[in-house]
């Protein structure tokens, strides 16, 4: 199964949250499985008809509001953008036509939804993105108060694979001492660090005002025949979060 449906707990009813695998699909190496990524070298007809099967698992007369993801703070209107993507990093809606998407291949999605169901949100949080405040520009579209509203983190690298250089501890750091908490040293290259970055977006949403936040429990790196990843693999293909609200 290629399609997963999640229910994060308390969440509004009206609201679906789902991803992808790499299981399944019409992919062939180094994209084997469900790549939903057009921009990944992978042969248009495959992700054309992976992106066609998506389509069929959500509800009938969905739009999905694809982005041309660029690692920046940029989050717009949702829209049905699949011939000509918008260059950003989120959407949000209160559409009940349009999903929501990010796609991934280790960096973070966060999806966002406020407690009554009336509006939500889809957001790629590499690290870049991330310690520039991508989050928080989400956050601040959606037009609720902080605490009104969710978050659900889907499968990215994990603490253990994600190592990085002192700039990007110091990136996350230099804004925000408390962040220290979520990098250790790498044993494996002096100076270098394993960052949490479920953790990382977590204080980040904390500190908005979010209280119920929910994570995903999955590494994209440790587990190939499950996910795709850009730090295991180099060329590979895509997954997709999507989020939207029914009537």
């Amino acid at each position: 199964m290629s399609v997963h449906e999640v229910r994060p707990h308390h969440w509004p009813d009206n609201v679906q949250v789902f991803y992808t695998t790499r299981e399944g699909g019409h992919s062939k190496d180094p994209y084997r499985g469900f790549n939903v990524g057009l921009h990944v070298g992978d042969l248009e007809q495959s992700v054309r008809q992976n992106r066609a099967q998506l389509l069929d698992c959500l509800p009938a007369g969905t739009r999905i509001a694809w982005l041309n993801q660029v690692h920046g703070t940029r989050v717009v209107p949702a829209c049905d953008s699949a011939d000509v993507p918008v260059s950003a990093d989120g959407s949000w809606t209160g559409d009940t036509k349009i999903a929501c998407a990010v796609m991934v291949a280790d960096c973070l999605p966060v999806l966002l939804s406020d407690r009554r169901g009336s509006v939500v949100a889809a957001v790629h949080a590499g690290w870049r993105g991330l310690a520039a405040g991508v989050l928080e520009s989400a956050v601040a579209a959606m037009k609720v108060a902080p605490q009104e509203v969710c978050a659900w983190l889907g499968p990215a690298i994990g603490r253990d694979s994600f190592e990085v250089g002192p700039e990007v501890s110091r990136a996350f750091i230099d804004n925000d001492n408390r962040a220290d908490s979520c990098f250790r040293p790498s044993d494996n290259r002096p100076g270098h660090y394993l960052a949490d970055l479920p953790a990382l977006a977590e204080q980040r949403l904390r500190g908005l005002g979010l209280i119920q936040v929910q994570a995903f429990e999955a590494c994209t790196v440790s587990e190939p025949e499950r996910f795709f990843s850009y730090r295991r693999d180099g060329a590979t293909g895509r997954m997709a979060c999507l989020i939207l609200r029914n009537p």
